[in-house]
């Protein structure tokens, strides 16, 4: 899979999205994968502007300068994606969908739960707590990371998209491409702040125990909120199922269709990142996404 290429700068790619002829259902005849993937436009924004404070935050911590230079393209890298995003979270809001009860659950979990003073405990705002508590938010995105790398070696993958609208599929293949392009950068700068390679191992681990239920939680619960306010009737019942009916319904037809990641592929990915071995390097080839970052319509779209 994995594709070696030599080191290059990572660069935040000028991209615009023109949704005015993009259906919500954007995977034809299939509402439960396109409401799931439509959900992680209310995700991304209050992410990815959280892991960029986050990691402005480690730049004087960090001391090789390949290193440096790799943060600070992943930071403008993700802000250019969180902004995409919020364009998409316009489009849906045009359509008639609410976004606020959602939107209000993933704003506490980035600005409260993984704050500066989570929960209000200003005592992690004291050093050396504020120090632990900086590389443990960094490696809570080096685990989510994990994620949207293998996520976005998946979407190169992908040929279903090919028969879905075309704005909407080249928005999540450019952003995926890149998370495959900088899918290496969060767990280096994760492993330069924790040194001691027992200590890096086992919390690493522990933090990803963490990450991967509430990952997938929040995804399903998200999805299952706009599913609940699409026209469709038989598509809110759907919706209306359990979380766990929900996640069991997504992932036979994920595994049907192809249109989406399945629930075995992503805890594949987890049990990978179990080896002390492991490095996001083998996850994904970069020639793979560089070649779609070279015929993505957006991005050709403004490098006119």
């Amino acid at each position: 899979m994995n594709a070696i290429v030599q080191h290059h700068k990572l660069v935040a790619r000028a991209v615009k999205f023109d949704f005015s002829n993009s259906p919500v259902q954007w995977i034809p005849n299939d509402p439960v994968c396109s409401h799931l993937i439509n959900g992680i436009n209310l995700i991304l924004p209050a992410g990815e502007f959280w892991f960029c404070r986050v990691y402005n935050k480690t730049l004087p911590y960090i001391h090789h300068p390949v290193l440096i230079d790799d943060v600070k393209g992943f930071i403008r890298q993700e802000a250019t994606h969180a902004r995409a995003h919020q364009s998409a979270q316009e489009f849906l809001i045009q359509h008639g969908y609410d976004l606020d009860p959602a939107l209000k659950k993933i704003n506490w979990i980035f600005g409260v739960l993984l704050g500066e003073s989570p929960l209000g405990i200003k005592a992690l705002e004291l050093k050396p707590l504020e120090h632990f508590w900086l590389v443990t938010r960094v490696g809570v995105v080096a685990a989510i990371e994990h994620f949207t790398g293998a996520l976005g070696q998946w979407c190169m993958d992908n040929k279903s998209w090919d028969k879905a609208d075309p704005v909407i599929a080249d928005m999540f293949r450019w952003h995926l491409a890149e998370e495959v392009e900088h899918r290496s950068v969060a767990f280096d700068l994760f492993k330069e702040m924790m040194p001691n390679k027992v200590f890096f191992y086992l919390y690493r681990q522990f933090l990803m125990l963490l990450v991967f239920p509430i990952f997938i939680y929040v995804l399903a619960d998200v999805g299952r909120k706009l599913g609940k306010q699409d026209p469709d009737q038989a598509v809110q019942k759907i919706a209306n199922r359990t979380l766990v009916g929900l996640l069991s319904k997504y992932h036979r037809q994920a595994k049907q269709t192809d249109n989406g990641p399945t629930l075995t592929f992503l805890l594949k990915t987890t049990v990978r990142w179990l080896s002390p071995k492991f490095h996001p390097e083998t996850e994904g080839n970069t020639q793979q996404a560089l070649d779609y970052l070279a015929r993505s319509p957006a991005v050709q779209m403004l490098s006119k």
